[in-house]
């Protein structure tokens, strides 16, 4: 396909930057006389400047250039399948609010088409793949109350173990974050789906603690491999829209716990008829899912932009010109293991700046791997029923999940990280102190039960906001994992504390654990300002040296 130039810049910077801080905009009107070309054909024209003319344009100009374009807005022709293009003459260019000086070959009006199909197509697949992990992640929780310890004969001590085996072996392997770079996405990431549900289908087929102990190591490598998603959005979204897509992703959690807890009420009113034990058929119907899903997701994920089979060829085209603001000259092209620059591994580990957002995520994992895990044991301990407390677990995780979504979208569209994660922490660590006050001050069943919604949407919305935080502010595809990696590894040593934090004797109130977790809670609310405050410290240091640095998002 043929480009005709509207206008360029003589710069390309090495990060897009909020648009708070960029003055200009580029734009270009691709030719639609002639044939589009195959994936990847065109693009490398895009290297050679000679021949385009070089033309600033100013907000202002900008504006005015859109008012001649002209007409009422008409309705968005959609893409045939067959990958032909649609011309966009006729309808009125929308003012870009995220200009990027970049040379762009494309309409606002492709780059939001492309944008919403990457949305359905992609983001709503992978939260499918985790809301699926979580199930097999946390589902010993609801099988303990369905009759797991009962029938293993299992003392309080080994359930702990079952938990904190599953833990040990998911911090261990945290540096698979790293693989996200080395192969191709949609095989790694598949693999891992299927291999998680395989042993999450075993663990029904357990007869004795042992046994289910060496299944709950393997099931934490397994899951370790798919904790750095976030790295894999990151290829497809730009760093000032990756928040929402991240809370999509996070939000499928609570979706899963919510869906557990119903799921768990169901085979315990009707297990009865069943010819097998309550918590067998629980295990089994959360992990044959993932061997499903697992196939499909060898077909359907891209490992890059340029390789999504479900966009046109022009799509295609347009969603690879879109991420060429955020790439660098050091970044991958392909997957292979001899592509790797230490250097890039180096560098975040020897940042100061990488190990407080790990420390906020530590402290976040002390009170969110307790309450998925424990929460039907201390609704049982409020005075409910075990089949009662399974229903009345979901409410407060589909609250947390619209939550998220609301969090991730307002973080995104003002550019902001800090305000969400100090305001849902202190939100959570109201709810944690009200639950520890609870017997000093005599509060009900259902006002202790109300406490549980903000302590949900609070630790959930900032698990969110540090993982995008931290891809955020490293440039690379390696740097991002070896961040991830840092992140996880020292963030996941907290579910060590949170899964001994609710022992049977401290109930109902479990007062020891509601301090605990309201101080830890805090703690994430003053290291998100001082955090802020050193990244802001950094971009002034950085903007005096350089104008198109990169720059931190705070």
């Amino acid at each position: 396909m043929a480009y005709q130039p509207v206008a360029t810049l003589d710069d390309k910077p090495e990060s897009r930057i909020p648009s708070s801080q960029s003055s200009t905009s580029a734009r270009f009107t691709p030719d639609f006389d002639s044939d589009d070309e195959e994936d990847g054909g065109g693009l490398e024209d895009l290297e050679d400047e000679e021949g385009y003319e070089l033309r600033e344009i100013r907000h202002g100009q900008q504006g005015e250039e859109d008012h001649t374009l002209g007409g009422a807005d008409e309705e968005e022709d959609e893409h045939s399948d067959d990958g032909a293009d649609v011309p966009l003459a006729g309808q009125r260019r929308r003012r870009r609010t995220d200009s990027v000086q970049s040379f762009e070959l494309y309409t606002p009006d492709e780059e939001i088409r492309v944008r919403r199909k990457l949305d359905i197509r992609l983001v709503l697949f992978v939260a499918m793949l985790y809301m699926v992990s979580f199930l097999d992640r946390t589902n010993v929780g609801n099988a303990n109350v369905a009759g797991l310890s009962t029938s293993l004969h299992l003392s309080t001590s080994q359930f702990e173990w079952l938990l904190r085996a599953f833990y040990v072996s998911y911090v261990l392997f945290e540096w698979m974050t790293i693989c996200y770079t080395l192969f191709p996405p949609h095989i790694y990431i598949a693999s891992c789906v299927f291999f998680w549900g395989l042993l999450a289908c075993l663990q029904s087929f357990a007869t004795n603690f042992a046994f289910l102990l060496v299944l709950r190591v393997l099931l934490g490598i397994a899951e370790a491999a798919f904790v750095g998603m976030p790295i894999y959005l990151s290829f497809f979204f730009r760093r000032d829209e990756l928040a929402l897509r991240t809370g999509m992703f996070i939000a499928a959690a609570p979706l899963a716990s919510s869906f557990s807890g119903f799921l768990a009420y169901a085979i315990m009113r009707f297990g009865d008829i069943l010819p097998i034990s309550n918590w067998r058929v629980l295990f089994f119907l959360e992990g044959a899912p993932a061997l499903l899903v697992a196939i499909v997701a060898w077909y359907w994920l891209p490992d890059r932009p340029s390789t999504a089979r479900w966009l046109t060829a022009r799509e295609r085209k347009v969603a690879t010109l879109r991420m060429r603001s955020e790439t660098t000259s050091s970044e991958p092209t392909k997957f292979a293991t001899h592509s790797i620059q230490w250097s890039t591994i180096l560098s975040p580990l020897l940042n100061p700046l990488s190990y407080l957002p790990a420390l906020m995520f530590f402290a976040c994992n002390v009170a969110f791997s307790s309450m998925p895990v424990f929460m039907p044991l201390i609704l049982t301990d409020m005075g409910f029923p075990p089949l009662t407390s399974q229903a009345l677990s979901a409410p407060p995780y589909l609250f947390a999940f619209l939550a998220i979504l609301l969090t991730a979208y307002l973080s995104d569209r003002h550019h902001t990280r800090t305000v969400p994660m100090v305001f849902h922490a202190l939100l959570a660590m109201s709810g944690y102190s009200l639950l520890a006050l609870a017997q000093r001050f005599r509060l009900g069943v259902w006002t202790r039960y109300a406490c549980v919604f903000p302590i949900c949407a609070g630790f959930f919305s900032c698990v969110t906001v540090v993982i995008t935080w931290t891809v955020n502010n490293q440039r690379t595809a390696a740097e991002k994992g070896t961040g991830v990696g840092i992140l996880q590894f020292i963030g996941q040593l907290g579910p060590f504390v949170g899964t001994g934090l609710y022992p049977k004797e401290d109930g109902p109130y479990f007062e020891r654990g509601m301090v605990v977790c309201a101080v830890c809670m805090l703690c994430v609310a003053g290291l998100a300002g001082g955090y802020c405050w050193m990244l802001k410290k950094e971009n002034r240091r950085r903007q005096a040296h350089s104008k198109n640095g990169f720059i931190y998002i705070t």
